[in-house]
């Protein structure tokens, strides 16, 4: 009897064979180059940007040791940068809490007086209260108003310009602390909203560089602050660089 020949590997199947191995050839250098040379590049270049912010603090505190509000925003930049940015932003210094302006801000509250620099209660973060505290009113009545403040951080970008962490929190009417019973402002529950608002009024003045969002800044979403007010947040904190003056 005489033997069967075995079909030969027909010249399309071969020519495919040949493109799936060309493909899955080039889907692995894309890895990678990917995995190895641009992800870890593009890591390092972040790092060199913006110091990493792991081991920040998460929350201030009062100076009685209670939790206060969360960390939500932060800036990059030198002390007179980050005044100039605010001012344009029409955010204004904060007065100095002393009985003279404390007593200020309750006539201007009871009167309907628009203050644009009352000053704002002292939080504490690395066991010091706020270096930099900035406000912008609402309407005429300083019952309401939007403020922010900032602490210097121990780190620092490229250029050796500091980073200033900050919490940016509403005020929404004056009341009484569920903690301590003193008269104090209540704030508004949303925290993300007052983030938002500070940094569209930071990038009107077309003086950032850039703008990131770090989620997952925030792994506790909710709480309560000094005054016993609720807090929640989506986590993440917004970064701002302030754009270096460019010499003449």
């Amino acid at each position: 009897m005489g033997t069967t020949a075995t079909p030969s590997t027909s010249p399309r199947r071969r020519a495919g064979w040949k493109r799936a191995a060309r493909l899955s050839g080039a889907v692995l250098v894309l890895y990678l180059l990917t995995a190895y040379i641009v992800m870890p590049a593009a890591w390092k270049h972040h790092e060199r940007r913006h110091a990493s912010l792991e081991g920040f603090p998460r929350i201030t505190h009062t100076a009685d040791g209670i939790p206060g509000d969360p960390l939500n925003v932060a800036l990059v930049g030198t002390k007179p940068e980050v005044l100039k940015i605010m001012r344009a932003a029409r955010w204004y210094p904060a007065d100095p809490l002393t009985l003279r302006y404390s007593l200020a801000i309750v006539l201007d509250s009871i009167f309907k007086r628009q203050d644009d620099s009352a000053p704002v209660s002292n939080l504490y973060l690395w066991g010091r209260k706020q270096d930099l505290a900035f406000e912008q009113p609402v309407g005429n009545n300083p019952r309401q108003r939007h403020h922010v403040r900032f602490w210097r951080s121990p780190l620092v970008d490229q250029d050796g310009r500091p980073i200033w962490v900050g919490s940016a929190i509403y005020d929404k009417r004056v009341g009484l602390s569920r903690t301590t019973g003193q008269v104090t402002h209540v704030t508004a529950a949303d925290v993300d909203t007052e983030r938002a608002k500070l940094f569209h009024d930071l990038e009107g003045t077309g003086d950032l560089a850039s703008v990131e969002r770090i989620p997952g800044f925030h792994k506790v979403l909710k709480g309560r602050n000094g005054g016993g007010d609720p807090w929640h947040t989506d986590g993440a904190l917004f970064l701002g660089v302030i754009a270096t003056e460019k010499m003449p």
